[in-house]
């Protein structure tokens, strides 16, 4: 099935229904386990992190910060929360961390609501370009009344070009520049672009929704380090957290953005800020202290692994001047295929999850050139550097028109013996490394 296959039935009964909605989710999480899924924007969680999601803290609201709370019983949640924080803030070298929003799109929407007026210019790549929408004019952007700018993108280093865009951005004179976002093969030009940002007076944010985890597995430059002044990312990419999102940020950002960016998340976008996914985000922190090193060396290397099999299947995948990609991601071109959309749509059929991507081209995001994969959530179910040149493999046979049906049994063999979450702790476990590095007994 794909999604175009969705029938949408509703029973009208309301015990057939209860029935209906437990057989989808069983059914699902069957078929996922034998599903080899390279979607960029997905991971799987711990069972430690899961633990924190059916906790007693998935039913309770506790309004506000730390220690200023507006309801009663929260003071153990709050204990729960300035942990985290203090990982979060170990685990990237910040001076601030903010647990609190509830998605990535939240935060993003937080920082622009922080660090901007209605009415202001901001400047950040297109969507074509690797821009997250939240970014863009047609989302949170527009929704506060910013007049987006794109800076100038140069698709044979698949990379801002960073001198054009220091030029942009002297003359346009930006309140704000964002960089990175949702399509990120390379590193973007942070320090130069911070250099034009000085010039005049912008402030720099940094969408790392993608390559947290990277970041914080060392193998993916800190823009803290580089002078970006807000740093914004989601939990459950390359973080391998419940889904949520954070906010980051050093002293030396002024007072006046600071309590901004406090405001934004509340009291003016989040009252309650499930308790239950900041102490997954909290679990998912220690193990990233603990394990993200080898783990985000992992991903990098089967992404350039994937990447590498693909190109020598003769398949036309971007980036190839400067290796091909040095975060999770692998971008390609499937214009002689069909598109995206037919692609990803065969794929499925022989269980490989991925999606379909714009590429910088492109101006029709239903039927767009390109397809995007990830490599994180397969790496963190223990797969390696052979079991992408096999991935690759795969993909080659789905899109030269065999049957998926034929694929899809390979696909089930290969995975079979992956499903069990690596580079975390057991629950008990999480618990007591938390203790020690605070300091416990």
């Amino acid at each position: 099935m794909t999604n175009e296959d969705v029938k949408g039935d509703v029973p009208k009964g309301t015990k057939e229904a209860y029935e209906k909605v437990k057989y989808w989710m069983r059914r699902s999480t069957k078929w996922r386990k034998n599903c080899i899924n390279m979607i960029a924007s997905e991971n799987i969680v711990s069972p430690a992190v899961k633990a924190a999601l059916v906790s007693d803290f998935e039913s309770r609201y506790a309004e506000g910060w730390p220690g200023k709370r507006y309801y009663q019983g929260a003071w153990m949640f709050d204990e729960i929360e300035i942990i985290g924080q203090d990982l979060v803030k170990r685990l990237f070298g910040s001076d601030f961390a903010d647990l609190t929003p509830i998605s990535g799109a939240v935060a993003n929407l937080a920082a622009l609501l922080g660090l901007t007026d209605y009415g202001d210019t901001i400047m950040s790549l297109s969507l074509a370009n690797g821009a997250h929408i939240t970014q863009t004019n047609i989302a949170a952007a527009g929704v506060l009344g910013l007049k987006s700018v794109y800076l100038p993108f140069d698709t044979e280093e698949m990379n801002i070009d960073e001198e054009a865009a220091k030029k942009m951005i002297v003359n346009t004179r930006p309140k704000l520049v964002i960089v990175a976002g949702s399509v990120y093969l390379f590193p973007h030009p942070v320090e130069g672009l911070r250099e034009a940002c000085n010039e005049v007076g912008a402030k720099m944010m940094y969408d790392g929704a993608h390559v947290a985890g990277l970041i914080a597995g060392n193998v993916f430059p800190n823009p803290l380090k580089q002078g970006c002044d807000v740093v914004t990312f989601s939990s459950h990419k390359t973080f391998p957290g419940p889904q949520g999102g954070m906010i980051l940020y050093n002293n030396e950002l002024d007072d006046e953005a600071k309590k901004r960016l406090k405001m934004a998340t509340f009291p003016r976008l989040i009252s309650n800020h499930h308790l239950h996914h900041v102490a997954g985000k909290a679990i998912a922190a220690a193990e990233m202290l603990e394990f993200g090193e080898s783990y985000a060396r992992q991903i990098v290397k089967n992404a350039k692994t994937l990447a590498a099999a693909l190109y020598g299947e003769g398949i036309k995948v971007l980036g190839e001047k400067n290796g091909f990609t040095r975060s999770h991601q692998v971008l390609i071109d499937v214009r002689e295929y069909g598109g995206g959309k037919k692609v990803v749509e065969d794929m499925e059929r022989a269980n490989l999850i991925a999606s379909k991507q714009m590429l910088p081209w492109d101006d029709n995001p239903d039927n767009p050139s390109g397809i995007r994969l990830g490599t994180q959530e397969i790496t963190r179910l223990g797969m390696k550097e052979g079991e992408m040149d096999q991935i690759g493999e795969f993909i080659k046979q789905v899109i030269d028109g065999k049957d998926p049906k034929g694929v899809k049994k390979e696909v089930e063999e290969l995975k079979a013996g992956f499903n069990t979450v690596q580079y975390c702790f057991e629950p008990g476990e999480a618990y007591d490394y938390i203790d020690k590095i605070l300091g416990g007994e």
